[in-house]
């Protein structure tokens, strides 16, 4: 059986005359957990975006596929429907709309989707009650507006919340860590590691190793200069924490 649930191959990428991403090559298998490391400005983010389906970004050569079939073709919502989520580096607000809506409408779209009844109201509570343990929520924030007024670790949160509602295939998780304290870090990666399956894969993508304490990836790869130049796995990690970046250049002969 093919447990591949994510192929990229030779995969460009151009925002109006700049090329972005200059070749990337990743392959995720169902069961594990990748972590995307690099300085800033080198694709990262990009490649993310292109992922969950983000309008702006021109594939000028390559192919991404998700189980198997061209993830490049599918609209935003049908990648999310079939299994694909975004945790978003800066989460946005939606004033108006409680996260306890948003969420139900969330799940009936992909429930209609996949050919399923409504979850019922007395279902629907049940799930809410048993995944908001995993990021230790309270009610009170689960009933307020999609982010308003939260805090970072309050968003980072409710975006891990979010996952586990969803139970995605693939999580691409873009700076999680950003902005959080040591506690907030340690609620969030614990729910992600919770959502961890034989099933599933999860691609975290950070500057820092420090979320990757919490996190223990099965593979690590650096990116640099739009591609991906190392990949290893946690002592990988380890290096860059301890000697910078710039020992990547030295590793890659780059002047």
């Amino acid at each position: 059986m093919n447990n591949i649930i994510l192929s990229i191959k030779d995969l460009h990428i151009k925002i109006g005359d700049r090329e972005i991403l200059k070749g990337i090559n990743l392959e995720v298998k169902a069961g594990e957990t990748h972590a995307i490391m690099g300085p800033n400005g080198t694709g990262k983010s990009t490649l993310a975006a292109v992922i969950a389906g983000r309008e702006g970004y021109n594939v000028t050569q390559g192919q991404v596929l998700y189980k198997g079939e061209n993830l490049l073709e599918m609209s935003p919502e049908r990648r999310s429907r079939e299994g694909v989520f975004l945790g978003f580096q800066y989460p946005v607000e939606i004033p108006g709309v409680s996260i306890t809506d948003f969420l139900k409408t969330a799940i009936n779209e992909h429930r209609k989707y996949h050919g399923l009844e409504p979850i019922s109201a007395k279902d629907f509570l049940a799930l809410m009650n048993e995944k908001k343990k995993l990021v230790e929520m309270t009610s009170n924030l689960a009933n307020r507006s999609v982010n308003e007024g939260f805090s970072g670790g309050e968003k980072k949160r409710n975006e891990i919340f979010q996952m586990a509602m969803l139970e995605p295939a693939l999580a691409i998780l873009d700076e999680t860590d950003s902005g959080l304290d040591i506690d907030a870090l340690r609620i969030v990666a614990n729910g992600v590691n919770k959502l961890r399956t034989k099933e599933n894969a999860i691609v975290v993508i950070t500057h820092y190793q420090r979320l990757l304490d919490y996190i223990v990836p099965d593979v690590v790869h650096v990116m640099y200069d739009g591609n991906i130049v190392m990949t290893g796995n946690k002592s990988l990690a380890m290096n860059l924490e301890k000697h910078g970046y710039a020992w990547v250049k030295e590793q890659l002969d780059i002047s």
